[in-house]
This record gives structure tokens, C-alpha cells and sequence, in this order.
């Protein structure tokens, strides 16, 4: 019988991407989309209708269901900021991957700290996840997805509405590096990687091709849309007190206080290890982050990404 692939959160950025690169690949009835958000037993995509099945994070007995008869699960992480929460939503995943006896699970981790551990308080839901599926027995593969580029605003607490903004970060992302990855191509080799097979319970890595610096993301902000958009490095207390007052997206407190986390660990270096997976998967070069805001922004000058503002988060 021919191999049945599933995907998560398959109306979802990644996972759609994910989706539609199974559905250049594969014949349409081997690739089957979840989503919690099914209403319909078909989704329409630009390869034809594939199946929808209803994946629900917080309904173990209905994900058994919906993983039933399927041999490749992508299984992407779910949006949630608490991180108890998304770990208890991760474990019922498992639990249903287990009883439905899905044969090998390609999981959506988070490329801090490269493939190892780190402090990055966005990583404890990841790294958690990564050892349930250890000890679950089942076959899995980690994919480390490199940080994502089109989420660069956020980095940033950039808005397109001020022309000349004045960015407050903390000194520790001064000299931090990022090696993005745009969204898009991370689904693209995500797919590529769970038709070729292979890397069975081992953690891979997606980078972007080179490791870049804040101000150097901002250089590209002000050289592709004619902006003069600046960074003062302030202290973590001052970052997340003047930005609370201040975010035109209005993210809580804790928000700036979490992040503040991330900035001390990419100082460490944990947003800077550049892997060539990610090349070697899609056959050629990924964009790299530089271009990725210039592209993006030649195209739409004001761009903006959800996550920026609360009702996103």
C-alpha cells in the first residue's frame, strides 16, 4: 500500500507549506491535512483537494482517530505562549501517535541553540517535547526549524508606521546573530526531508545560510523600504519598560520580560549555528535574511507579522 503522510496544523504557515511541497511530490490521495480548524471533510489547495481530517491538540481520542491508517505524521508544534499548556497539548500528540501506531513523526522543533540544549525559555516546550518522543519509543525526527525570518518585526519591535523609529533593544542583542529562515522554504524542505526519509530519533538542524545581526536586519529595513529607522541598546530593565509604555502592538508585560530570555542566550550564540541541511534538502541556496526583509519589503513596504501585536500572540 502506498505511504500516507499527515500534516498538522495544515492551514498554518508552516504546515501548509509543508502541504502544499507533499502535494508537488506525492500523488493527492497519499497526503492528508490536519487542522483544528476542520469543518469540512475536503481542503481546496492549488494541487487539487486532498482530505481534511479534524486535529484537535486537546482531544487525545480524536487525534487517534485522525491518525489512524497514517504512516508519516508532520507534527507541528502548537501556537501556544504558556508553556505548560503547550507541553500538556504536546503530550496528548504523543499519546495518540502512540495508539494509533503512525510509523515515523517529523516534529516542528525551534533552532536555538542549534541541536543541543539551551536556556531559551522558548526552547523548555521544545526540548520537553523532544524527550517525550524519545521515551515514547516511537520513530521521530526533530527538526530544529531555523528561527523565522518573516518574523523579523517582532525581533525588531519594528511597526511600519514611523518612519524614523527609534528601536529600544537591550545591549545583549547587539552583538547576537540570527540565522534565519524564511517560513516558506523551512516547509519546503520539511517536506522534502519526510518523502526522502532518514535521520530516524535524531534532532536536525534548518538554518538560514548565514548568521546576521540585528542592525544589519535594520540596514536592510531602511535600504529596501527608504526609512531611517535606528537602534538604541538599553539596558533589559529600561527595553522592557520603555517598550511596555510604548509597543504600538500593545504585548503584555510578560512579553518583553520572556524575551529579554532569548536576547541573552543569542548573545550566547544560541540563534547563530548555520547548518547546510537546509540547502542540502531543497538542492539550492536559502535566502538569507538580508535579502528575505528586502524582498519582502520591495514587495509590501509596509509589512507586518501578527505576532507583533497582542490579539496575534
Amino acid at each position: 500500500m502506498a505511504t500516507k503522510y499527515l500534516v498538522t496544523g495544515a492551514t498554518g504557515g508552516l504546515g501548509s507549506s509543508v502541504l502544499a511541497t507533499l502535494l508537488k511530490l506525492l500523488p493527492a490521495p497519499q497526503v492528508i491535512a490536519g487542522s483544528s480548524r476542520a469543518g469540512k471533510s475536503t481542503l481546496s489547495t492549488l494541487n487539487g483537494t486532498v482530505e481534511l481530517r479534524h486535529v484537535d491538540f486537546g482531544n487525545e481520542e480524536g487525534m487517534t482517530r485522525a491518525f489512524k491508517d497514517i504512516d508519516i505524521l508532520f507534527f507541528v508544534s502548537a501556537p501556544i505562549m504558556d508553556t505548560e499548556t503547550r507541553i500538556n497539548a504536546h503530550k496528548n500528540v504523543v499519546s495518540a501517535v502512540k495508539a494509533s501506531k503512525v510509523k515515523h513523526v517529523y516534529y516542528s522543533s525551534l533552532a536555538f541553540g542549534g541541536t543541543g540544549d539551551c536556556e531559551v525559555q522558548l526552547m523548555e516546550a521544545h526540548l520537553t517535547t523532544e524527550r517525550l518522543l524519545k521515551e515514547s519509543g516511537i520513530t521521530f525526527t526533530s527538526i530544529r526549524e531555523g528561527v523565522y525570518a518573516d518574523a523579523f518585526p517582532l525581533f525588531l519591535n519594528w511597526y511600519p508606521s514611523d518612519p524614523n523609529q527609534e528601536l529600544r533593544l537591550p545591549h545583549s542583542a547587539a552583538e547576537g546573530k540570527w540565522a534565519l529562515a524564511s517560513r516558506e522554504e523551512l516547509g519546503e524542505a520539511t517536506a522534502k526531508l519526510m518523502v526522502k526519509g532518514g535521520f530516524d530519533n535524531e534532532i536536525v538542524l534548518f538554518s538560514g545560510p548565514e548568521a546576521l545581526t540585528l542592525a544589519e536586519l535594520v540596514e536592510a529595513v531602511n535600504e529596501a523600504s527608504g526609512r531611517n529607522v535606528s537602534i538604541k541598546w538599553v539596558s533589559d530593565d529600561e527595553y522592557i519598560k520603555y517598550n511596555f509604555a510604548n509597543d504600538e502592538g500593545k504585548k503584555p508585560e510578560f512579553f518583553f520580560h520572556s524575551w529579554t530570555t532569548m536576547f541573552n542566550g543569542v548573545a550566547g550564540g544560541d540563534a547563530a549555528h548555520v547548518s547546510p541541511l537546509l540547502q542540502e534538502t531543497l538542492g539550492r541556496r536559502p535566502l538569507d535574511a538580508r535579502q528575505f526583509v528586502k524582498d519582502t519589503l520591495r514587495k509590501n513596504r509596509d509589512y507586518t507579522w501578527h505576532q507583533n501585536y497582542f490579539k496575534g500572540l
